[in-house]
């Protein structure tokens, strides 16, 4: 069991096994949409959401420890800040998004040499079964699979929200039976489910049935869109910034900027699903690392950006809601704006659902097909040459939750797994470096083992300042997916049944000689 636990997949095996005629996914993609997925992932809800709750933090109606950063925990012990709610970054949010598109930056380049070297579905679940064996690789695909639906979730609901401000301008409201969540923390459980935002992961879903170009097609309109928004915001608000909303300009001091770090972090994984769609890509040996490094850096300019304008207007401590940037913009009279950037934000959301859940059902598609999941997620559609089944189990996975939970419960569901992936990818550079320093790589991450070393040290800082009941939660979900592993996926793994079948090859040819 323990030489299974930790056996590699070959990596040109990898690359044959996905280019089976019945397994083979549709070469369409360049370096340009790669860019385009990347955006459209990254500038969705971090931006037009958790800008606002990030900067504002919440008070907790019931204290407890466990709303506690860990680092916190770990250094003031019970006087931890965060007791009472997690800190607000306050105007320090600006500061927390170029923090983490620096961290992400340094995973960004080890993404890159493997998504170079390794141009297979899956993204880190495939890059770590390549280095690192099967059960770690199992334990990031499951994670992946949870952070991805969370994420999707939590995009969906800012989603609902933003549909009904720009409908409330026009005088037009949804009622809160099928406009509102049903579970809010502040008010507990009612008979209501978001429509909304089940709706649109549903459509999308569709889409993404129908095939990944057409997919690409829509994503890029959609990206161009919300560009043009954002800088419309960042023009037209910056004319009613007053700098004494920026004082002070950490409130919380550095645990402030560094927990907002932490909860926006899920923001900029987009670079991650575009590394889940290289088997899609025409030349991912060049297009895959020029896609991921160029989203990053649009990006985290774009995030800045909006991060000191929104703050700029308002007080940050009045941003603590799912519609931040319209609920601002209405505030100080911009109606006319306010409608146009709400369009331009809904498009970033919606292209923001639609890449994450291309990188969920690719990781999902590629554990199936490693034979850890049941075959059927593993099903490439005949016609449309797409993992049809995973799509549509993911497509529910996420809709249905979206319908019931408010965007407080989900954001606080993510981003300590997507971080704990960044560190095994970074280790996984190191790991290829010294056991196969002579495969070609097309990118290579520079002063390594430095910047390797620093994505992992920072990631596991940024791990450290979520709160101890996150720590807890990812735990219990780790403990869900080895029960799963070890009573089914260690069976029916691919690696396993090949090598059963090879032992059996072997102890049969002497019989055979005799």
């Amino acid at each position: 069991m323990a030489s299974q636990l930790f056996q590699t997949k070959n990596i040109d095996q990898l690359i044959a096994d996905a280019e089976r005629p019945d397994r083979r996914l549709k070469k369409t993609l360049g370096w340009v949409s790669l860019t385009a997925l990347g955006i459209g992932a990254i500038i969705g809800s971090g931006i037009f959401i958790l800008t606002g709750t990030a900067a504002a933090g919440e008070v907790d109606r019931y204290p407890s420890i466990l709303h506690a950063p860990l680092l916190s925990v770990l250094i003031h012990g019970s006087h931890a800040v965060g007791v009472n709610g997690r800190p607000g970054a306050g105007p320090g949010i600006a500061l927390s998004f170029f923090i983490v598109a620096c961290v992400c930056g340094l995973a960004g380049l080890c993404y890159a040499e493997l998504a170079s070297m390794i141009p297979i579905a899956g993204s880190a679940y495939t890059y770590t079964y390549a280095t690192l064996g099967e059960f770690i690789a199992w334990i990031i695909g499951w994670d992946l699979i949870l952070e991805y639906a969370v994420s999707n979730m939590a995009v969906a609901v800012g989603f609902a929200a933003y549909v009904n401000n720009l409908l409330g301008t026009f005088g037009i409201r949804i009622p809160d039976a099928l406009g509102l969540p049903a579970y809010d923390p502040a008010i507990g459980w009612k008979l209501r489910f978001n429509l909304l935002g089940f709706l649109i992961v549903m459509f999308l879903t569709v889409l993404l049935v129908r095939g990944i170009r057409e997919s690409a097609g829509a994503n890029n309109i959609m990206v161009a869109i919300k560009l043009v928004a954002i800088v419309v915001f960042c023009v037209v608000a910056s004319h009613y910034v007053h700098p004494s909303n920026w004082k002070p300009f950490m409130p919380n001091g550095w645990q402030g900027v560094l927990t907002g770090g932490a909860i926006v972090f899920f923001t900029y994984i987009g670079f991650d699903s575009v590394s889940t769609a290289a088997e899609e890509c025409k030349n991912p040996k060049r297009d895959m690392p020029l896609g991921i490094l160029c989203s990053l850096g649009v990006c985290a300019v774009f995030y800045v950006a909006v991060a000191l304008v929104l703050t700029g207007i308002q007080h940050w401590d009045t941003l603590n809601n799912a519609a931040p940037v319209a609920n601002a913009l209405e505030a100080i009279g911009l109606k006319m704006t306010d409608r146009w950037v709400t369009v331009g934000a809904l498009m970033g959301m919606v292209s923001s659902i639609l890449v994450f859940q291309i990188g969920q059902a690719r990781i999902w598609f590629a554990m199936a097909r490693d034979g850890l999941l049941p075959k059927a997620f593993a099903r490439v559609h005949p016609k449309y040459r797409t993992p049809d089944y995973a799509t549509w189990v993911a497509g529910f996975f996420v809709a249905i939750p979206a319908g019931i939970f408010n965007i407080g419960t989900l954001a606080d569901l993510t981003n300590i797994g997507t971080l704990f992936a960044f560190i095994l990818v970074s280790v996984a550079v190191l790991v290829l470096r010294k056991k196969q320093p002579d495969r070609p790589r097309s990118f290579r991450v520079p002063l390594s083992p430095v910047i390797p070393i620093a994505a992992v040290a920072f990631c596991f800082i940024l791990m450290a300042s979520l709160t101890v009941e996150n720590w807890l939660r990812f735990v219990v979900w780790l403990l869900i997916g080895q029960a799963i592993y070890f009573l089914y996926s260690r069976h029916h793994s691919e690696l396993r049944l090949a090598a059963a079948a090879g032992d059996r090859s072997v102890t049969a040819a002497p019989a055979e000689n005799s």
